[in-house]
């Protein structure tokens, strides 16, 4: 289980895409280092196995109290993993004290192959070198690297080149967000059925490198898995499924850049969705189902969060599958269940069919 705290919305960057509107300082409502370690010790009661609490924003790295919060997590039991923007206060010190208080992940977001792409989704000159210059200093210190990347129609042409980097820079995982019209992504493009369809069956491919594959709001990448894995060698997928250009095209470029497969796909297949694993929290102590379903839950301030997600009857439907639509009667309706997020954004019912999936069940 993953517990996402969005421990502020300040950073420096003006990503075209954030789902946090992040903005140059804090807003209004934060929650205190009091009441941020009152959450931790909270979440560390979620039962013999704690969730995974990852510190994210904005930039976490902009909280003057942030080595606490950590220390506090670390303290209640909590593996802590940090999802921080690459600027000036992603600092060699700091890198140093949260090693030292035994943070082991580290997620930084790539967003193209160059950068001119990179550049233009984070608006900030001169950041692709430094992101990349990044992932390679957090592998020096020892932390296990994850690489995100949010795929739109203004980068998705340089996938195969963005995993080739996955790839050279050491990284365990990468986790791809398949774009979800939330927050300042409301503006960006979102992908058809057919070339998300496309993207799934290159990630399955890309996930056979030597590192793990991840899709966020794109469940149905365990479908395709699925299928994938029964599928003999010397068959053409894109024969087999009906597969577009922008698959062809994706799949050539990463057997021209890395060579043949190396081994077996490690593309992620766990049941979660939005409410089931997945749990956010705002900079002000709202609940969410996940950080891109801005269905609000209850605050965490006055609430104990651990009885918000066992007992909320939204999550509680969400968890039983209780969907309507192609997802209510899809045979992988509890392996994928389609994006929540989506469904939301896109009907305002979480619970309705992902129209971001094409698949048509029998």
């Amino acid at each position: 289980m993953l517990v996402f705290w969005e421990t502020t919305q300040a950073c420096a960057l003006a990503c075209r895409h954030c789902r946090a509107e992040a903005m140059p300082e804090a807003g209004p409502g934060e929650l205190t280092t009091q009441e941020g370690t009152q959450l931790v010790n909270a979440l560390g009661h979620f039962g013999p196995r704690p969730p995974v609490l990852v510190l994210t924003g904005g930039d976490a790295m902009r909280r003057s109290d942030l080595l606490k919060l950590v220390a506090a997590a670390r303290q209640a039991g909590l593996p802590v993993a940090l999802a921080p923007s690459v600027t000036a206060d992603l600092s060699t010190e700091m890198l140093v004290q949260l090693r030292n208080l035994g943070v082991v992940s580290i997620s930084i977001s790539l967003d193209g192959a160059t950068a001119s792409t990179h550049e233009g989704i984070r608006g900030a000159h001169g950041h692709f070198s430094q992101t990349v210059a990044a992932l390679r200093q957090l592998r020096v210190f020892g932390f296990t690297v994850q690489v995100n990347t949010a795929v739109m129609r203004a980068n998705v042409d340089e996938l195969a080149g963005i995993a080739a980097i996955v790839k050279d820079v050491g990284a365990a995982s990468w986790e791809v967000f398949f774009l979800v019209k939330v927050g300042r992504g409301r503006d960006q493009g979102e992908l058809s059925p057919d070339e998300n369809e496309d993207v799934a069956h290159f990630l399955y491919e890309a996930s056979c490198y030597g590192f793990a594959v991840r899709a966020v709001e794109g469940p149905w990448c365990r479908r395709v898995a699925a299928w994938r894995s029964e599928l003999a060698a010397d068959v053409d997928p894109a024969e087999v499924f009906g597969l577009g250009s922008l698959y062809r095209e994706q799949s050539r470029r990463l057997i021209e850049l890395l060579g043949p497969a190396e081994g077996a796909s490690q593309s992620g297949t766990a049941g979660t969705r939005d409410g089931k694993g997945i749990f956010f929290i705002a900079h002000d102590g709202s609940a969410f189902p996940a950080g891109f379903l801005p269905v609000r839950l209850g605050n965490v301030k006055d609430e104990n969060p651990v009885v918000i997600y066992r007992q909320h009857p939204l999550l509680q439907a969400i968890r039983r599958a209780d969907f309507t639509g192609r997802c209510g009667r899809c045979e992988f309706r509890d392996a994928c269940g389609g994006s929540r997020a989506r469904a939301w954004a896109t009907s305002g019912d979480p619970l309705a069919e992902d129209p971001g999936c094409g698949y048509v069940p029998a």
